[in-house]
């Protein structure tokens, strides 16, 4: 492909030092199996599936043939009082993978979508119930809910908050899961589940009566995979139940395999009352979002409005896009096909023996994993972030692409490695991270 632009000017890059950007471009032109290829036509090893998208890896031929004969039959269809065949299949596919009982799905067109989509969901249904006092949602520290209104609010992460005003109103946050006496450890934390209890604390604080839901992502992702306590989890799910507040699971990276499971809700075993997904939902070939709630959510909702009448007042455009569709369901395919999330389990114990072999190098103070994913942090150097920044850059000039949020890496492979490329990704960090 040619590129006829000379300025990088007119892109406002999102979540991006755009003037450090543009005078040291990191482009990326083309991708295959799980390798990037750069505008230098350097080779990197993609440590991070995109952004937690790509987990069967790039350049996957059957979902872009997918994508084409559909939009060449049927380029867009309203979604609004009209349907198209894609959406009922791909929602029914999505509820095969989700806990029993959690079978209809909302399609949006991010993770962020999602999110805001679940609110105005759990708003609505205990409307419907006679309950619309509950308007109060309860969040953690650390927690990334997308960049949406309603889920920048939720979010506990203070540089992703604080520049844009005071947000909805009515949200808590519960502590963060990160515990000292729990570094280096792989797999869950023994201490900790007793964290869980802030929940009832804002219970006893605001009262049942008030509580909307309850959002938390089974691993804490892109705040540098903050794997759950033992038993904090299931804590959450008993203290909701009690009260009768709703439980939201935000999948958006751990589901479609990462955990071992298609969901953190299978291999936790707790079942939520809602889970917002995205990301690997299309292999990151289209944009999609989607919410999975439990069928009483959707039952309620429909049966307390008129007949005939729109039910719920919600929706996007390029809600369960034609296109997106079919990228979902060749991506479901493939998944299934290849066995990914069973592989990312036997996977797994390699992976994480690879990465926890790096905690003698001097500058990493943690390391966290479960499953395909694992997190490391180094030490600042100044202020909070600056260190990350530079190891991103290192890390991609030596022909690695990471994730690093502030002082926190991510680690997140295509379900598809090899053994051989996660001893080259560990290489690489080894050579990059020990120089600091």
């Amino acid at each position: 492909m040619k590129y006829s632009a000379n300025s990088l000017e007119h892109f406002w890059m999102p979540f991006t030092a755009n003037r450090d950007f543009k005078n040291a471009p990191r482009l990326l032109v083309r991708g295959e199996g799980v390798y990037y290829w750069n505008h230098h036509d350097q080779k990197l090893l993609d440590g991070s599936s995109g952004l937690f998208c790509c987990a069967a890896g790039h350049g996957r031929h059957e979902i872009a043939d997918a994508v084409a004969a559909q939009l060449k039959q049927l380029d867009f269809a309203p979604p609004f009082q009209t349907g198209q065949p894609g959406s009922f299949e791909l929602a029914r596919r999505v509820a095969e993978l989700t806990p029993d009982g959690v079978n209809h799905v909302f399609f949006g067109n991010s993770g962020s979508e999602a999110v805001d989509s679940a609110m105005k969901i759990a708003y609505q249904y205990h409307r419907a119930r006679g309950e619309g006092q509950r308007n109060r949602f309860i969040s953690r520290e650390r927690a990334y809910h997308g960049v949406n209104l309603g889920g920048t609010s939720l979010s506990g992460m203070v540089r992703n908050r604080e520049a844009f005003g005071l947000g909805v109103a009515g949200i808590a946050h519960m502590r963060h899961t990160w515990l000292a006496e729990n570094r280096f450890t792989k797999g869950q934390p023994e201490q900790g589940a007793e964290l869980a209890d802030d929940l009832q604390r804002m219970v006893d604080l605001y009262g049942k009566e008030t509580i909307a839901a309850c959002f938390v992502e089974p691993i804490a992702g892109s705040t540098g995979v903050l794997v759950p306590p033992k038993g904090y989890l299931k804590r959450l799910r008993e203290i909701c139940d009690a009260h009768g507040i709703l439980l939201v699971f935000d999948e958006v990276i751990c589901g479609f395999g990462r955990t071992g499971k298609a969901f953190g809700a299978q291999s936790f075993d707790v079942i939520p009352d809602m889970m917002t997904m995205a990301k690997a939902l299309t292999n990151g070939a289209q944009p999609m979002g989607a919410v999975a709630v439990r069928d009483e959510i959707y039952e309620t909702i429909v049966a307390a409005a008129p007949a005939d009448a729109i039910e719920f007042l919600h929706g996007y455009t390029y809600s369960a896009h034609p296109g997106a569709c079919a990228a979902g369901l060749a991506t479901l395919d493939i998944y299934k096909n290849e066995g990914l999330f069973e592989r990312a389990a036997e996977l797994s114990p390699y992976f994480l023996e690879s990465v926890f072999a790096l905690s003698d190098i001097p500058v990493i103070t943690d390391i966290r994993g479960y499953g395909l994913m694992a997190g490391f942090d180094v030490a600042p150097d100044g202020a909070p972030g600056k260190r990350g920044t530079d190891c991103q850059k290192r890390l991609f000039a030596a022909g690695l692409h990471v994730k690093m949020t502030g002082d926190a890496g991510i680690l997140a492979p295509p379900l598809i490695i090899e053994r051989e490329q996660i001893d080259e990704m560990c290489s690489i960090l080894r050579d990059v991270l020990t120089k600091y």
